[in-house]
């Protein structure tokens, strides 16, 4: 509750003209009026409270709200974390079943035990990888997309192939989920 200071007041009485508006002492000096304190109507404290309350409950919403948020956020993280969790791992793996595809490729049969070795660790590497959803990427054959695919050259469109396809593939690509991994290396078709 706050108290203004009112400034003095000058003394007119109703129906008194010949007074002068100033109390004057004998000596026909005027007086000083003593200032008078007023007090200033203070604001419905029920109205302070409620806007206060109104104000907080803003404040919690608020919270709530950017509480939620950040949940909804680590969710998500969480659930993206453990879905291309992999694509470390897998990104290490890919060369080593490149150099698996290529001995295979290079053999020449002298040993069939070290050929049917070689064959099996590529197979299990493949089945791992594709558990994790690792996929190959499809090529040859294909319309060149260049979100999955890295053009190496471009050679004249063959007899039978359109503009734009995938005439060779160079180098495997690999995709995990929606995400590639690795981008194939592809020779394609131009005009």
């Amino acid at each position: 509750m706050s108290k203004g200071r009112a400034s003095p007041t000058i003394g007119f009485l109703k129906g008194a003209q010949n007074h002068s508006p100033m109390p004057e002492d004998e000596s026909g000096e005027v007086e000083p009026v003593d200032e008078v304190e007023v007090e200033v109507e203070p604001e419905d404290p029920m109205a302070l409270l409620e806007a206060k309350v109104a104000e907080l409950l803003s404040d919690l919403q608020y919270a709530r709200a950017e509480t939620m948020n950040a949940r909804h956020r680590g969710q998500r993280d969480r659930a993206e974390a453990i879905r291309f969790g992999a694509a470390g791992l897998a990104s290490k793996i890919i060369p080593a079943i490149d150099g698996l595809e290529k001995a295979l490729s290079n053999g020449n049969g002298d040993n069939e035990a070290i050929t049917e070795g070689v064959r099996m660790t590529l197979d299990s590497l493949k089945n791992a990888l594709e558990t994790e959803g690792v996929t190959r990427v499809e090529t040859v054959g294909a319309a060149f997309d260049p979100t999955q695919m890295e053009a190496i050259a471009t050679i004249p469109a063959p007899d039978g192939q359109a503009a734009g396809t995938v005439i060779e593939e160079i180098e495997s690509g690999f995709m995990l989920h929606d995400r590639v991994l690795r981008p194939a290396k592809v020779v394609v078709a131009s005009n």
